[in-house]
């Protein structure tokens, strides 16, 4: 059989993620790069041997060769990407977040259904191997009924600048590009019970605190010091019609001693920890144990996740695997996300389910 002919749109610095990846898959040749820089798109296409370059979407998408795509776009532009590419038959992978909206989220979701066509949706964490570890352990009842769960991703000097910093382009700031992470992965596994209700603060204190020095930190390719107008940080408990619940806090910058990254799932029978480093926690013979597996990576793997996700996405773009992050999760975890802000805007908890 050819090659799958895979195309990128969005050439900035996750795409070398999902290019890298690719360019490691067998089945898949990276077909077309597509960028509103041209330059970046010609650049990114010279290093991944890439025949064709386009700067605009819908030229791309017209190609009939192209098997799927990757979305990697600024987050204000994924859904109307995402339905473009699924009405013209493509497989799409859609970085997270879905979208900036529950109503765009809907949208991409009706698309999905009426074009037949794979979304699978880049919630990254799912697919790494220290959470696959821990799902196994979760599938067989090693943990029981997990009814609590919190997660924490604090960075004390790390807005990015740029298309992050602005708010039009990202929709938010460290709830929509890191709480999504978190969330995510603590819904997964929890079971991805139904949402009930949402309570939220969040905060614009500190700015982006460009006057720091001698401290350096991750800037996106557009860093522009000037333009900031999302949270510097944001906390919210999330509760669940199976009275479970998360707590989450996140940050883009904050007074802290350092960055700090948890998740942590509680059970009736064991409790878990997946960052940073993957432990559990049992009782046997009426003694506490912490076990600590035996696993080539107890922590997130970065490039071993995406490696993951994307060779999930092929083998489920051709029919051999059902994804793992259907576009059914994407629309639930906006409807948390933007329940997350609501609640911080309107200083009241919001109710997503049932009494």
């Amino acid at each position: 059989m050819s090659k799958l002919k895979i195309a990128v749109i969005g050439a900035g610095s996750i795409s070398d993620l999902h290019l890298q990846a690719y360019e490691k898959n067998p089945e898949v040749e990276i077909y077309a790069i597509c960028d509103l820089n041209e330059a970046r798109a010609k650049e990114k296409a010279d290093k991944y041997g890439a025949s064709k370059v386009f700067t605009d979407y819908r030229e791309l998408l017209a190609q009939p060769e192209i098997h799927a795509v990757s979305v990697c776009t600024w987050n204000n532009s994924h859904a109307a990407i995402s339905i473009a590419a699924l009405d013209a038959g493509k497989h799409v992978l859609c970085e997270k977040p879905l979208c900036q909206t529950v109503e765009e989220a809907l949208e991409v979701e009706k698309a999905v259904r009426r074009s037949g066509r794979l979304l699978q949706v880049g919630f990254v964490r799912r697919y790494s191997s220290n959470t696959q570890v821990l799902k196994q352990f979760i599938d067989q009842g090693e943990l029981g009924d997990i009814y609590y769960a919190k997660a924490s991703c604090l960075r004390r000097l790390g807005n990015p600048g740029g298309w992050f910093s602005d708010k039009d382009r990202s929709g938010g700031g460290p709830v929509i590009d890191l709480g999504v992470h978190i969330i995510d992965v603590c819904w997964y596994l929890m079971g991805r019970p139904k949402v009930k209700s949402v309570s939220a603060n969040a905060y614009n204190k500190l700015g982006n605190r460009s006057n720091i020095r001698n401290l350096s930190f991750y800037k996106a390719a557009d860093y522009d010091a000037a333009r900031n107008d999302v949270e510097d940080m944001a906390n919210a408990v999330i509760r669940f019609e199976n009275g479970a619940s998360l707590m989450i806090d996140v940050s883009f910058t904050l007074h802290a001693k350092q960055d700090e990254l948890y998740v942590k799932l509680y059970g009736d029978r064991g409790g878990a920890e997946l960052e940073p480093e993957l432990q559990l926690v049992s009782e046997k013979y009426d003694t506490i144990l912490n076990v600590s597996p035996q696993v080539d990576h107890k922590s997130f793997d970065f490039m071993g996740a995406f490696s993951n996700e994307i060779n999930h996405f092929i083998d489920s773009s051709l029919g051999r695997k059902e994804t793992l992050s259907p576009v059914e999760d994407g629309v639930e975890l906006m409807k948390i996300l933007c329940a997350i802000y609501e609640s911080a805007r309107e200083g009241r908890e919001i109710q997503l389910g049932g009494e």
